[in-house]
């Protein structure tokens, strides 16, 4: 598919954990250099999904223009390539109209996509994945087991919580009889339709702790309970995929009742430490990224600015 980008266009990327202060960071440095931003986060697509999932506050999307947050309702089906899909189109846009471009995010795959493109794999199969799931539901595990048994490879890269991967590479295995990870090896994600400055939003451990702690706190008083209750009492089914997001996972186990709202932040605030290890994990591994402290502006602005004008021609990009 054809997207209104053109080649070695530049765009500036702002990655890091959850809580590192990611949007502060783009919002400012936006306004600073005429950007708009697309949002890089699985969770903040879907409408109606706002107490948990720390979304632009309406004051920095009145003062700068965000694509990509808000686009579909919770049970909308939506993957990587949707977003890349997406996220081009926005991109193209935004140029169009004489604009820079900054990408900001915590999902990994979202801001691979769009560096180094996507390889094309099968069809979805929805009653493969009906069949796959079911199966998961069943046997707590049983998939990422299977997966480790036919591509160990994948089951490597695949953590066992994200079924979705999980699920995804056992498809194209079934209907292709080839693994998933040999698709990819001869894709060697060698797109390269921009050139980009990634930012890495950087807070010590203990400050990124603090902070996941009270965002922890601050969902769970904003309603995060009652609006996961709101959208079950209009029809959204409790297993939706969306539903699995961190926050609304535990939200869902109180309304079941099976856990005890005082146990609520305590339990996000530990499965969101324990997300914010995986992201920097991966994100070291697979983007070069420049380390910016985390409210720093200044020195962000800086080598933003010279990333965009040329002046430090091929330093930094992806």
């Amino acid at each position: 598919m054809r997207f209104p980008v053109p080649p070695a266009e530049r765009i500036v990327l702002v990655a890091g954990p959850t809580a590192a202060g990611k949007t502060a960071l783009s919002v400012a440095l936006a306004e600073a250099v005429g950007a708009e931003i697309v949002g890089a986060d699985s969770r903040q697509v879907y409408r109606r999904m706002d107490a948990g999932t720390a979304k632009p506050t309406r004051a920095e999307r009145e003062r700068v223009k965000h694509h990509m947050i808000d686009v579909v309702q919770p049970d909308a089906c939506f993957d990587v390539a949707t977003w890349r899909e997406g996220a081009m189109h926005a991109i193209g846009e935004i140029r169009a109209r004489g604009r820079h471009v900054i990408v900001c995010g915590g999902t990994g795959l979202y801001l691979r996509s769009l560096m180094r493109g996507l390889f094309e794999g099968p069809a979805r199969a929805p009653a493969l994945r009906a069949r796959l799931e079911g199966q998961e539901k069943r046997e707590p595990g049983s998939l990422h087991r299977q997966l480790g048994g036919v591509d160990p490879a994948a089951a490597e890269r695949i953590h066992p919580n994200d079924l979705v991967r999980i699920v995804r590479a056992l498809e194209v295995l079934e209907l292709t009889g080839e693994p998933i990870s040999a698709w990819q090896a001869r894709h060697a994600l060698s797109e390269r339709p921009f050139e980009t400055l990634t930012l890495e939003v950087t807070l010590e451990r203990e400050q990124l702790a603090a902070r996941i702690d009270r965002r922890a706190r601050d969902i769970v008083d904003a309603g995060l309970v009652e609006e996961l209750a709101a959208l079950r009492a209009d029809g959204f089914a409790s297993d939706l995929e969306a539903f699995g997001a961190i926050g609304y996972r535990e939200a869902g186990l109180c309304l079941d009742g099976r856990l005890p709202i005082e146990d609520l932040a305590a339990m996000i605030a530990a499965a969101t430490r324990r997300y914010a290890k995986r992201q920097l994990v991966w994100l070291r591994g697979q983007m070069e990224t420049e380390p910016v402290p985390s409210g720093d502006v200044d020195r962000a602005l800086a080598r933003v600015r010279g990333f965009l004008h040329g002046m430090e021609s091929g330093a930094g990009t992806g």
